[in-house]
């Protein structure tokens, strides 16, 4: 049975919407796979991935049936209840990693916001009030909750919206040095994205985070790792710590974890998720059936050998030839990152310029990201075809070529 919709078009944006958003000029109506189409019908080959959540492409069966399923038997019960969806889910997150203790929310943000709270509450319980100072990165991403958007590390986020959460300070990525003078008795977490995302697909060290690791052992504060964006079989392992060896008391997962629908978790042990005691923190909708059930299909399918495997030697196909484009129009200085979650730093003749790379590349059909205007981002799906891979990004070069005869 089919809804007749009223139609509607991109301009109805600037009319109906708050415009705190300048989306695309055209509407995407269908995804299959690795491929988008628009209200036109052009088709076009995505490497962007929802920015990162789209980990099994679009519609892909699995989640369609997983969602389809659910959606017949229970759709939402709050805390009040618990669900079967969610219990499993959480049985697998904690077979998978580190964690003891899972908690489900249902955005990134949200799932740091819990972190953070833990974070505080534990030291609280423990040390006392004084101990609750967080160090973060500059040019950190946390979110954009009032918590979140200040411990991230861009003020250009957090600035106008009245006094600042204080007790945070931020140090430079990668900085060891930087790190040991901040970090005192007061700290109770130093909070790390393995990968910096949003500022320009910048991996961690080994030494910075295996530094961080100790620095947080000898001053009792606690290390959390925002995995929002490298987690779910994106850095070719199932969360980027484990590719580091280096183990959080914290872990925060979104975006992939539910390849489209909305969910999130913070992961702990057992020892520091008892702070939270019943009516401590909570979310209406977080952990509901629809989405576990979904994150559940994810799990199963990327958590196997074969896919992560798979992230690997699609990120050698799309290293390769990026670096082959990057020298043959002097365009990058460096191709970047871990696995699927890639950054190419654009060379000074082309400084600032990648939204106008964006804008060309959807052009010739192809979708692409940035991370900041001196790097184009790709965040492609984990299982898209070496097809598509080839198709997406000779579409990409034809992009490239046509801005340097421009």
């Amino acid at each position: 049975m089919s809804v007749e919709h009223a139609q509607v078009q991109r301009t109805d944006f600037d009319q109906v919407m708050v415009p705190n958003y300048a989306p695309a000029g055209f509407i995407p109506v269908r995804g299959a796979g690795s491929r988008v189409w628009d209200q036109s019908g052009r088709e076009l080959v995505d490497f962007a991935g929802g920015i990162a959540v789209n980990v099994l492409g679009h519609a892909h069966p699995a989640l369609v049936g997983a969602l389809t399923e659910q959606a017949n038997k229970l759709w939402h019960v709050s805390n009040v209840f618990t669900n079967e969806p969610a219990l499993r889910l959480a049985k697998k997150l904690v077979d998978a990693t580190f964690a003891e203790r899972a908690f489900f929310c249902n955005s990134g943000a949200e799932a740091n916001e819990a972190a953070f709270k833990l974070a505080r509450r534990v030291s609280h319980d423990l040390y006392g009030p004084e101990k609750y100072e967080i160090i973060a990165a500059v040019n950190s991403f946390h979110g954009r909750t009032l918590f979140t958007v200040n411990v991230g590390g861009q003020s250009k986020y957090s600035d106008g919206f009245g006094p600042k959460i204080t007790g945070i300070t931020h140090v430079a990525y990668n900085d060891l040095d930087a790190l040991k003078a901040a970090v005192s008795d007061k700290t109770c977490a130093v909070v790390l994205e393995p990968v910096q995302g949003e500022s320009g697909v910048i991996p961690a060290d080994l030494a910075y985070l295996q530094g961080a690791r100790q620095l947080c052992d000898e001053h009792k504060a606690l290390l959390v790792f925002d995995e929002v964006q490298t987690g779910m079989g994106r850095s070719g392992q199932l969360f980027a710590y484990m590719h580091y060896g280096v183990i959080p008391d914290i872990l925060t997962s979104a975006k992939s974890l539910g390849g489209g629908f909305p969910i999130a978790a913070m992961m702990t042990t057992e020892a520091l998720a008892k702070h939270l005691t019943v009516g401590t923190h909570g979310t209406t909708y977080g952990g509901n059936p629809l989405a576990c059930a979904v994150a559940e299909a994810v799990i199963d399918i990327v958590n196997t050998p074969q896919t992560l495997a798979g992230v690997v030697a699609k990120r050698a196909l799309f290293q390769t030839r990026l670096e082959q484009i990057g020298q043959k129009y002097d365009l990058f200085t460096q191709v970047r990152g871990l696995g699927l979650l890639i950054g190419c730093v654009l060379t000074d003749a082309w400084k600032g310029k990648a939204k106008d790379i964006f804008n060309a590349a959807e052009k010739e059909g192809v979708m692409v990201l940035q991370a900041g205007p001196d790097v184009v981002r790709f965040a492609p799906s984990l299982v898209v075809t070496e097809e598509d891979i080839n198709e997406g990004l000779d579409r990409f070069e034809r992009a490239v070529a046509k801005l340097t005869q421009a």
